[in-house]
């Protein structure tokens, strides 16, 4: 086995902007799985490498954004565990000066120490990286290899994600979970309690989600989406949502990601604010990890003269 299953810490969160709401948070900490391959990605990747190995594939390829957590990840795990990783990467003018860009993004820097090969590829050829065609093309190019999706997802992920609860986490009552391909909060529903109920919340706009989630899970009742706290989409942030994320490490000590955590958190404490939840509710909330894309968001902050996280 590459990643043994391992059960997270859970933190009572004790944040002055929900004191004395009759409600309690707690965050169950997946990003200490694993200094590298963390949170939501040690979950997801722990089967897909197990099943490369069955497959004798010894390559894994992938596709990814700039400041992807999952190229990271798979970068870092192929390096542990002595795999060849490929990472196809969204921005075909990334490549034009590689070590320009290797040294001005600290994701793929860390991405290529852990040796993944990177193909930077169009915007429009990005869109068609499922096609038969362009996976094809990629196989001519280089060689066999077990293909990952973009962000992790597929029935691999969803299966070691049904790992994240465990039955010390009956007591709660809601288990929220940040999203963004869908394959986290699908493996959380598949191991609920009949009586916990899930609240996903999506970083990207709009709400295609659900059907991405209706493929993978077998229950249609105890769960549901909450799109109103995606700050305007995908990598998009506000100075009221770095100004939250700073304040909540201040308190708590738990830093959060600007793109999931951050925005899930957000929601999080708004709900309870606004006495969306039940009084007595145990609310857990799933920390997924993406702490290394911090850095990153922190250079583009900088550049327009925005507060950072701290």
């Amino acid at each position: 086995m590459f990643l043994e299953n391992k059960n997270s810490r859970i933190q009572q969160i004790h944040f002055s902007e929900i004191e004395n709401r009759d409600v309690t948070l707690f965050i169950k900490r997946e990003d200490e799985l694993h200094p590298f391959i963390s949170g939501n990605k040690f979950r997801k990747l722990k089967y897909n490498l197990e099943e490369s190995a069955k497959q004798n594939k010894s390559t894994l390829l992938t596709f990814g954004g700039a400041y992807s957590n999952h190229i990271a990840a798979t970068a870092a795990a192929g390096f542990n565990f002595d795999f060849k990783t490929i990472g196809v990467i969204r921005g075909h003018e990334l490549g034009n000066n590689f070590a320009e860009t290797i040294q001005n993004n600290p994701t793929l820097k860390f991405a290529s120490a852990h040796n993944m090969q990177f193909e930077f590829v169009s915007r429009a050829d990005y869109r068609i990286k499922t096609s038969p065609e362009f996976i094809a093309s990629l196989k001519e190019k280089f060689g066999d290899f077990y293909l990952i999706p973009e962000g992790g997802t597929n029935n691999f992920a969803v299966k070691g994600c049904e790992e994240i609860l465990t039955e010390e986490d009956a007591k709660y009552d809601f288990i929220c979970c940040a999203i963004g391909t869908g394959g986290t909060i699908s493996g959380i529903i598949n191991s609920l309690k009949s009586h916990q109920k899930a609240i996903g919340f999506p970083a990207l706009k709009g709400d295609f989600l659900q059907h991405e989630i209706n493929k993978y899970i077998l229950k249609q009742n105890n769960w549901s989406l909450n799109i109103n706290y995606h700050f305007g989409g995908y990598a998009k942030v506000s100075e009221e949502l770095i100004t939250f994320i700073n304040k909540f490490k201040r308190e708590t000590k738990i830093p959060l990601d600007p793109i999931y955590t951050g925005k899930m958190v957000f929601g999080i404490v708004d709900l309870i604010k606004n006495g969306f939840f039940e009084k007595g509710s145990k609310i857990l909330a799933i920390h997924t990890g993406g702490l290394q894309g911090i850095e990153g968001m922190n250079l583009l902050l900088k550049k327009k003269n925005l507060a950072q996280i701290v």
